[in-house]
This record gives structure tokens, sequence and C-alpha cells, in this order.
């Protein structure tokens, strides 16, 4: 990966910047711009929560930057799904949501996926926050980082990102192309979970080839109409809130996205997640809400295009200019 580079724009280059509701992104930034500690980013905050006009306040506090690392722009979509689940083990119940070991240290490599799956090192210490029918559904759940658990009796958890293994994350999407099994534009979530449902023993070990595990915690505190828990512990908004590589963008960031393909995107965005898979400047993951239909919605999303993060303008200045 190349040394990143910053480029300032004007937002007359955003392309439909004009035609975006400006309110919307407000709001959603107003959520989380309390957590960014920078002083230049609490004054803003500040006034974000003084009800300015939003098209005004974002043109006169921000600065458009692209920041580029060589690597073409991928977007791609998540969501967060509904699982069948108890909060025992018993008849098809069999696959456990496991909350964060007391031994796990953030970075350094623990078991692997297959290691937890076949070895059971975590069985019988507690930690099982509920069983799922399903290892794909643990699967997903886990790429996902959070979701929501309908219960036997009616009721639902909710459960969200506690921690993960240290292990590095590989798709078994590309696995499936690297084999020849499908071509590149033929891989999607339903694709994958028919493959390994089908066969079966092959399907268990696709999945061990990422070795990378993600651990729980329960979050039913959040209320049924608000998003599930983002990297900043708030809840995010579908179709406002994206997931970015930190590294390269700070969270609680707006970002102004122009997604391609069949369905284009020109939108402001606000950095409030990451993801195992998210790495890179030029590369997002747009948030499309709860159920089935954001699933669909956001297992078809692998575009190219653009984003722009927008920087108080002192701050961006000095990224532009190396200081």
């Amino acid at each position: 990966m190349a040394e990143p580079t910053y480029t300032q724009l004007s937002f007359d280059e955003l392309n439909g910047w004009p035609d975006d509701d400006h309110q919307a992104a407000l709001d959603v930034f107003v959520n989380t711009c309390g957590d960014l500690r920078d002083i230049q980013w609490e004054v803003i905050c500040n006034l974000a929560k003084t009800g300015p006009e939003p098209r005004d306040f974002f043109e006169k506090f921000f600065r458009p930057v692209l920041i580029e690392d060589g690597d073409p722009m991928l977007f791609t979509g998540y969501f967060e799904p509904e699982l069948p689940g108890s909060r025992v083990r018993g008849d098809g119940y069999q696959f456990p949501i496991y909350g964060v070991p007391d031994d796990l240290e953030p970075g350094q490599p623990y078991f692997t996926r297959r290691e937890i799956d076949e070895d059971q090192p975590l069985a019988g210490k507690g930690l099982e926050l509920a069983w799922l029918t399903d290892p794909v559904d643990l699967f997903f759940l886990q790429v996902q980082g959070s979701g929501r658990i309908s219960l036997p009796d009616g009721s639902m958890m909710r459960v969200g990102y506690g921690g993960k293994n240290g292990r590095d994350y590989s798709s078994i999407g590309m696995a499936l192309v690297d084999r020849g099994e499908f071509e590149i534009h033929q891989v999607s979530a339903p694709v994958i979970r028919h493959w390994v449902r089908k066969n079966r023993r092959a399907g268990r070990e696709l999945l061990w080839e990422n070795e990378s595990y993600v651990f729980f915690r329960e979050v039913s505190e959040v209320p049924a109409e608000r998003g599930p828990l983002g990297a900043m512990n708030r809840s995010i908004t579908p179709f406002r809130s994206i997931a970015v590589d930190p590294a390269f963008v700070t969270l609680g960031s707006p970002v102004w996205i122009e997604k391609q393909g069949a369905v284009p995107m020109n939108r402001l965005m606000i950095a409030q997640d990451t993801g195992s898979a998210i790495k890179g400047a030029q590369r997002a993951d747009i948030f499309f809400g709860t159920g089935i239909d954001a699933g669909k919605q956001a297992g078809q999303i692998k575009d190219p295009g653009r984003m722009v993060v927008l920087l108080p303008t002192t701050m961006a200045q000095r990224v532009v200019a190396g200081i």
C-alpha cells in the first residue's frame, strides 16, 4: 500500500452536493461528535448543536479532502441481521455466541476460528450469551458485528461487537473464487450460505479459512427503534453511517461518498464504525439497516466510486501541507 496523499477539493467538486439532505447528515453527526476530543472538533460540535443552517454549517467549517493510498475505491454494504436463537442450549440451538474471554488481550493472537470450533477451549466458562441454530448464521453475525436474536418466548435480545481474536480477516468469498467454484461477480452472502450448507464438511473448513473470530456483548438496552451500536458505542443510522479504516479517517468525521454501480449514491455520511475487512483510504461499508430486506440490499453492493473526508478547515490545511 502506497503512502497516502491528501488533496483538498472544493464543495463545487463534490458530485450532487447541493441536492443532499444536509440536515439528516447534521443530525447523525451530532450523535457522535461529542466523543471527538480534539479542540477543533469540540468547537465545531458545540456549534453543530446550536441548530445552524446545515449546508452552510458544513461549507463554513469544513474542507473536503480526498485521501488516496493507490488502491481503487470499493464500497460494500452491511446490516444488522435478525436470527433465531435461545439463551440456553437445546434442541436445534447448538452454536454459541461467545462473550469476551477474560484472557483475551487486544491485538494479540488468540485461538483461531477452527480451534474455537473444534477444540472448544471456551466451552463451559459461562461465556455463552446465546445459541444459534446454524454455524453459517454465526459466521455472518460475526462479519456484520451486531445482530438481533429472536428468542423462543417471542422476546428479542441484541448483541454488539465486544472484541476479536487478533487474527487477520480473510474473505471466504474470494477463497471460493480462487478455487474456481465461482466467478467474482457471482459471489454473494446467499451464494456462500448455499455452498456451505450443501457441502457440509468442506463448508465448515471454508469458514475456518477466515481465522478472524468476533466476540460479542449483550446490548439489549439499546431501544428497538435505534440502530445497533457502532465502533463509537453509539447507535448507527441506516444510509447515513459508514464503516471506515480509522488509520485514514477519524471516527465521527463527515464523509462525502460518490458510490457508482446499479444504484448510485451521492450522500454525506458520518464515519461511525469500523470492520475487519475495511482497510484502506478508499474503502467504506455502508450501513443499510436491520433485517432481511436490508441484508439483501447490502449484499448486492460491491461498487466503485470515491469518498472525500470533510475535515475542520485548519486540520485540512495542515494535512494537505504535510504538517
